[in-house]
């Protein structure tokens, strides 16, 4: 036996006690499933950082974590104190409207307590869940203590050889009359990782990426006010993205830009969906991490909606042409009709309540625009400025109930800003108050408000329909753009893309054939779906086509990838009750050979609606039972097959 020196003694009790001093951080967090692994330490630096790993292979390289608020710098220096055991997390809630109506999370989680050399804490909240994870801090404070957001150092660490698909965020204040930023650039397909963004803005959430096998979208959820939106800062050399901050326009006016509390203070989660492409298009992350849904006194229904501003513009908001086109959404038994801009001006309040009389006496609710707009950008569009205050939103809603008004679309946001965030929750709030659906445009991304609020249906932020209307350039881009929705934009929120034209766009060569319009209507989620086709262009489409865009459910039971690339194709399935809906398109230039060979699909006999021999032309057969269905999906086109 040998024996220790005393000075070897001594040291090794010294180690004791330092070890004693400061527990080592716990063991990996997993998934339920095993294969997806979270570590989080202090590296040498003592700084907090992360990995994350999927079946044993890197996904996130060692990444940075932390926060810096005005009086405590929370990502340098720190010290672990406490590490929860880890704890399975699980809830089941519903969804109004989107990928499935039942909804059920499970996760492990794990919160980790540190302090930084002044002894102000830091939590930080993990959950990995079979699809993901998810990141939360919390610094706390005492009641009356202002807590002051800096900065954020959270960081994704992507391998070199990782691929990255984004949308640049724009610039506040540029744009028309200055409305920007509204989420509506085009998206930069399969550039590498670290190509810097063409705007100083950043990128958008959310941002998908792929690193070797493992596809990874990026959002956040958990938005309740208090806190700013964030999004990827626009240089990210090496690999490594960071969450940016909005810019300093980015406020209400007379508004602070980042998130403050007074005492204790806590972020949005940020959530990292991984896996297959199937795993995300699945995946219901981008809600499951939002607040539960609060109380109604109002049932909201989704469903389909006409709009007749999307081709004819705003000399068609005027009572004849609104009233043909109440008959025309009861004659496509869609529930809703759109009233947009400057309704007040060029109808009236006296005109409106008669064709809300008129709607309801064919079962139809009318929707109404606003203008959000204070002074934060130019838009000359009225109403405006009717819903800036808590008084004047009270008023303004109750008005509308009492005419009978089912619902608000509110345009011309001022951006991401904290108090532009409170903005978008007190409007919410009130309009579930009043019992009024609401649809933003000219917005943020929603970031799991569908959960929250159960009368929120939809939100644009997106370069949706209108764009094509304006200009050829943005038509000629408008199958790869919107190859690129169902993995990206569309992947947890509602969208308000406004799709489907079977007709003329005035002044536009329209570049998709019917068949791929027609699939936007299945693959595109939002709880309430403006269609911009018109009556004149309804009219050319077969019967067995309106019929059977007459039965498009206003609910899913289940949604299933079963094949796709983004940018290029996208084939989903979607089911109702016991019928299965699935639609495809292709954006590419040459045709696309598909095999449907799904198991739920299996000897099950169904009806084919796809592209005919010429652009505007459809082909409507019968598709017997089989183990697997071939398709020929065309340049530009798309499909729905529906399977009873």
């Amino acid at each position: 036996m040998t024996l220790l020196r005393p000075s070897a003694r001594l040291l090794r009790t010294a180690l004791a006690g330092m070890a004693a001093a400061l527990p080592l951080l716990a063991q990996a967090l997993v998934s339920p499933d095993g294969r997806i692994q979270v570590d989080v330490r202090l590296d040498a630096q003592q700084r907090l950082v992360y990995s994350v790993q999927q079946a044993g292979k890197p996904v996130l390289l060692p990444s940075r974590l932390g926060l810096q608020l005005a009086d405590a710098d929370l990502s340098n220096n720190l010290r672990l104190v406490k590490t929860s055991p880890p704890r399975r997390h699980q809830e089941r809630y519903q969804l109004p409207a989107g990928k499935r109506q039942q909804v059920s999370y499970v996760a492990n989680e794990q919160r980790f307590e540190l302090e930084n050399p002044g002894g102000q804490r830091l939590l930080l909240d993990v959950r990995v869940s079979n699809d993901g994870l998810a990141l939360r801090y919390t610094a706390p404070g005492e009641a009356g203590e202002k807590r002051r957001f800096v900065a954020e150092t959270t960081c994704l660490q992507f391998a070199p050889e990782a691929r990255a698909w984004l949308q640049p965020m724009s610039v506040a204040g540029t744009g028309w009359k200055g409305t920007n930023p509204s989420y509506e650039e085009h998206y930069q397909t399969d550039i590498p990782v670290g190509t810097p963004s063409p705007s100083p803005a950043g990128w958008v959430f959310p941002a998908l990426f792929r690193t070797g096998p493992t596809w990874v979208a990026l959002t956040e959820a958990g938005m309740d006010g208090s806190f700013h939106a964030s999004r990827l800062q626009a240089d990210s050399s090496g690999g490594n993205y960071c969450l940016g901050l909005p810019m300093a326009r980015e406020v209400f006016t007379g508004g602070h830009l980042l998130a403050e509390a007074d005492g204790t203070l806590v972020s949005p989660w940020r959530v990292i969906a991984l896996g297959t492409l199937a795993t995300l298009v699945e995946s219901t992350l981008g809600t499951d991490l939002a607040p539960p849904a609060l109380p109604a006194t109002a049932r909201f229904e989704p469903g389909a909606a006409a709009w007749s501003w999307a081709l004819l513009k705003d000399e068609a908001t005027v009572f004849d042409v609104q009233k043909r086109f109440i008959d025309y959404a009861a004659d496509m038994r869609w529930p809703y009709l759109l009233i947009d801009a400057e309704w007040d001006t060029r109808i009236g309040d006296a005109k409106l309540k008669e064709l809300v009389d008129y709607a309801r006496r064919k079962g139809i609710g009318i929707h109404v625009w606003y203008n959000s707009s204070g002074d934060w950008n130019e838009s000359p569009q009225t109403p405006k400025s009717a819903l800036l205050t808590p008084e004047a939103r009270k008023r303004e809603f109750s008005r509308l109930a009492e005419m009978g008004v089912k619902g608000v679309k509110i345009d011309f946001f001022g951006g991401d800003g904290a108090s532009m965030q409170a903005y978008y929750l007190d409007l919410l709030r009130d309009t579930l108050a009043a019992g009024l659906m609401v649809n933003f445009h000219g917005a943020t991304l929603p970031r799991g408000w569908a959960r929250t609020f159960p009368n929120f249906m939809t939100a644009e932020a997106i370069k949706g329909f209108e764009f094509v209307t304006f200009g050829q350039a943005d038509q000629d881009k408008v199958p790869g753009h919107a190859a690129m929705l169902p993995f990206t934009r569309n992947l947890f929120d509602p969208m308000d893309f406004t799709p489907m034209v079977f007709g003329d766009i005035p002044n536009i060569q329209r570049r998709t054939r019917n068949g791929f319009e027609l699939a936007q209507a299945v693959l595109f989620l939002s709880g309430i779906q403006h269609f911009a086709e018109i009556p004149e262009g309804m009219a050319t489409v077969p019967a067995e086509v309106k019929n059977l865009l007459r039965q498009l459910p206003r609910r899913w039971d289940e949604t299933r990838f079963i094949d796709g690339e983004p940018g290029k194709f996208a084939v989903i399935a979607r089911r109702a009750g016991k019928t299965w809906w699935v639609a495809g398109f292709n954006a590419d230039d040459s045709a696309r050979e598909l095999l449907l060979d799904a198991p739920f699909l299996r000897q099950r006999a169904g009806q084919l609606y796809t592209d005919g021999e010429g652009p505007r032309d459809f082909r409507i057969e019968p598709l017997p039972k089989s183990a697997s269905t071939r398709l020929t999906l065309q340049p530009q086109g798309g499909f729905i097959a529906r399977f009873p």
